[in-house]
């Protein structure tokens, strides 16, 4: 027992500058597709709650769709698994995923590498409908051949999008500007779907457009705009308990 607890005593412990140094390492070294299985869901998504199954008939039926509603209520990741659909029916050439690059109330300054390892924790969420709904190796596939692309809503300005499925998520920190500018990149063959939660905003008070625009547009033939609500909520029960009283 005494021989044990001397080769125990004797093995060295890491100090706190190593604990960092590991960690520093492992984050600069992060891949948004690491840790993926390969695996990919080939049963169409079915709808949980009736506003749900009202958003993917609009998808379908319309050429740009405008999906608001609470967290938790399914828009970005019902939005990206028609859009695999149609991609996988060869209804569309490809995808493009936007959204903005703006933290939730916090600044983290400057973040070092490139420019895709700058934009990489903003898009992560993106990443993970994909991947769930793909799996890693196909995800990455498609990510080299350009069949998906996934941008920020700053390189958006100046493009058409042809045949495509256009995806635009977290549409409430875009400013009335942004997402008038990015209406118009609808192509000829394409589907855009803009999703958000207009009370969700991270910009400052008056700033946000979705909810102004999504008022004007309403009104137009061939645009549909689908309001979901607490009872959507497919996340924890408690989730719409709290958003109820918040």
């Amino acid at each position: 027992m005494a021989k044990r607890s001397a080769r125990i005593a004797a093995v060295p412990k890491p100090d706190d500058d190593d604990r960092v140094k590991s960690l520093e390492s492992r984050w600069k070294a992060w891949d948004p597709l690491d840790g993926y299985r390969d695996q990919a869901y080939v049963r169409r998504v079915k709808p949980h709650s009736e506003n749900q199954k009202v958003l993917m008939q609009a998808i379908r039926e319309h050429c740009l769709t405008l999906a608001l509603g609470p967290a938790g209520t399914g828009k970005t990741y019902l939005a990206i698994a028609m859009a695999v659909e149609a991609l996988e029916e060869g209804s569309v050439a490809r995808i493009l995923l936007s959204r903005p690059a703006i933290e939730a109330g916090e600044n983290l300054g400057y973040l070092p590498g490139t420019m895709e390892e700058k934009l990489s924790p903003y898009l992560r969420p993106l990443y993970d409908s994909l991947a769930d709904r793909l799996g890693g190796k196909r995800l990455k596939s498609y990510l080299a051949d350009g069949s998906i692309e996934i941008a920020p809503i700053a390189f958006m300005r100046g493009r058409t999008l042809n045949n495509a499925f256009i995806v635009i998520d977290e549409a409430q920190n875009c400013t009335y500007g942004q997402i008038k500018m990015l209406l118009t990149r609808l192509g000829w063959h394409s589907t855009m779907v803009i999703t958000g939660d207009p009370d969700q905003s991270d910009l400052l008070s008056g700033l946000s457009g979705l909810e102004g625009i999504a008022g004007r547009l309403q009104t137009l033939d061939g645009i549909a705009v689908v309001r979901l609500t607490d009872s959507d909520v497919v996340r924890h029960p408690l989730v719409a308990d709290m958003l109820s009283v918040l």
